[in-house]
């Protein structure tokens, strides 16, 4: 069994930062992108940031320049640092992994249940 778990979400006034942040956990093999999606209320999931296994990285335009992602492969670890947050960055944070359990297995999406995060103006 694999298991996501995000943590650092919170409120935040507009300008500030917060920093999220998701553990895998479980049998892992290895682990392909790392992605965090985020669902504002009333609208679809988007994906907001990936890191792919070899460190490269893509961003949402709306959050380009104001958020990074970083992993740490060891300790199955991604982070999304939020600077410069907007209360349209409110929303549900979930974080997505394509997971590799065994060697020469199947890669399959997992998902964490999500972090709130609301911006006030």
């Amino acid at each position: 069994q694999v298991q996501l778990v995000e943590s650092g979400g919170g409120l935040a006034q507009a300008g500030g930062s917060l920093r999220l942040r998701c553990a895998a956990s479980g049998s892992i093999f290895s682990i392909n992108a790392m992605n965090w999606y985020r669902q504002a209320p009333g609208k679809q999931r988007e994906l907001a940031a990936r890191i792919t296994e070899a460190g490269s990285t893509n961003y949402a335009d709306s959050v380009k320049g104001r958020f990074t992602i970083s992993r740490d492969n060891a300790k199955n670890l991604v982070y999304l640092q939020m600077n410069s947050l907007k209360p349209e960055d409110t929303g549900v944070y979930y974080c997505n992994m394509i997971i590799t359990r065994q060697r020469m297995g199947v890669s399959h999406d997992y998902w964490g249940r999500g972090t709130q995060v609301t911006v006030s103006s």
